[in-house]
């Protein structure tokens, strides 16, 4: 049981990595797999977004040279093909100060087997 939790555990982690990649943030066909069609987000500056309005927000994100890490990573089952992640990020732009986040995710396995985040909440941290 501990290796499947640590698979899924891995495996989830890798998914929330690439939602950190610019290169994935300006690319819709990743972003569309990796979003579910009812992907809901309340980000770090309070504003909600949709699934088309998430895709439509990270295309236009500059490749400036910005930097997104993560911390302290874990999840926590909510349901057979249901995990919560949790984590710490830390954004560094050129020339601004770091923007730190606790993080939290909603994960689901969809019936074709791939994981799909539904929901993403970012909240402003020290």
């Amino acid at each position: 049981m501990a290796d499947d939790t640590d698979d899924l555990r891995a495996h989830i982690r890798s998914l929330e990595e690439q939602l950190l990649d610019q290169t994935v943030r300006n690319t819709r066909t990743t972003l569309e797999t990796l979003l579910s069609p009812d992907f809901h987000e309340i980000g770090s500056s309070g504003r909600l977004y949709t699934f088309d309005a998430i895709i439509a927000a990270l295309l236009e994100e500059p490749a400036d040279g910005t930097t997104r890490t993560m911390t302290n990573f874990g999840i926590r089952p909510l349901a057979a093909n249901v995990v919560l992640a949790t984590y710490r990020s830390e954004r560094s732009a050129p020339g601004a100060s770091p923007a730190r986040a606790l993080r939290s995710s909603i994960w689901r396995r969809d019936p074709d087997n791939r994981w799909r985040m539904v929901f993403h909440q970012g909240t402003p941290a020290g």
